[in-house]
C-alpha cells in the first residue's frame, strides 16, 4: 500500500471513530480515550457508563456485514493485549466492570453500537 492510501485510511479510520465517540456519547457513555496505540495493540475508544468500562473497537467499512467480519480473532487478540496495559497505568478504573464492545461505521448510515461483541 501506498504512502498516500495509507494516509488516506489512516484519515477515514481517525473520522470514524469521532463518529464512534459521538455516537456513544449521545447514549450516554462518557469517552475516556481514544486513539491508544502502543507496542501491543491499539484501542479506538475508552468509555464508561455507569459501572461499565467499555473498550471499543471501531471499523469502517461500505457494508455492515463486512465492518462486523473486519473483526477477526487474530484483532481481538491484540486488541486485548493493549488492553492490560491500560488498565494497569488507571487502576481507578480497575473496580469498574469491563467490556468489549464494537461500533460499525458505514457511510450514509448510522454506527451500530454493538455491546459485549465478544469476550476473552
Amino acid at each position: 500500500m501506498g504512502r498516500e492510501r495509507r494516509q488516506a485510511a489512516y484519515a477515514l479510520g481517525r473520522a470514524a471513530e469521532r463518529r464512534a465517540a459521538l455516537w456513544l456519547r449521545l447514549k450516554c457513555y462518557r469517552i475516556l480515550a481514544s486513539g491508544l496505540r502502543g507496542p501491543l495493540g491499539e484501542i479506538d475508544l475508552v468509555a464508561r457508563r455507569g459501572q461499565v468500562l467499555a473498550f471499543v473497537e471501531v471499523k469502517v467499512r461500505d457494508e455492515m456485514a463486512a465492518a462486523a467480519l473486519a473483526i477477526t480473532p487474530g484483532q481481538r487478540g491484540r486488541f486485548l493485549r493493549a488492553v492490560q496495559p491500560f488498565c494497569q497505568r488507571h487502576p481507578t478504573l480497575a473496580k469498574l466492570q469491563p467490556r468489549f464492545d464494537a461500533v460499525l461505521v458505514c457511510p450514509g448510515r448510522l454506527p451500530r453500537h454493538l455491546p459485549d461483541a465478544w469476550r476473552p
